[in-house]
């Protein structure tokens, strides 16, 4: 899991990348919502990154557009639900693994 110091209250979390998909990541939005490094994460690779608010605090990644402009999710993933490893194509895995290491320290 990733770790990250919120500035605000200073409590360190630790979270993973997939919550930025799972409608009760991130203690259901209560907790440091980490989604929009995720997916800043995947636009500095080139994807198009579509971000909503789900519920009354909770922020997921609902579309993942490679250059070609095709959807990476698949259209029938139920959203904010289904597991990210099981759907998502191994190369976004891996970015994302990258990108977010397990113990790796991610400024807020």
């Amino acid at each position: 899991m990733s770790i990250t110091t919120c500035k605000i209250c200073c409590q360190v979390t630790h979270w993973s990348w997939t919550e930025a998909f799972d409608k009760f990541g991130f203690c259901d939005g209560d907790g440091l919502v980490m989604t929009e490094h995720v997916a800043q994460a995947l636009r500095k690779k080139g994807y198009a990154v579509t971000t909503e608010p789900w519920g009354c605090h909770n922020v997921v990644i609902t579309s993942i557009k490679s250059k070609k402009a095709k959807d990476v999710i698949p259209a029938l993933t139920n959203l904010g639900y289904d597991d990210p490893l099981h759907y998502l194509p191994k190369r976004v895995i891996k970015l994302l693994d990258e990108a977010f290491p397990e113990d790796g320290k991610v400024l807020p």
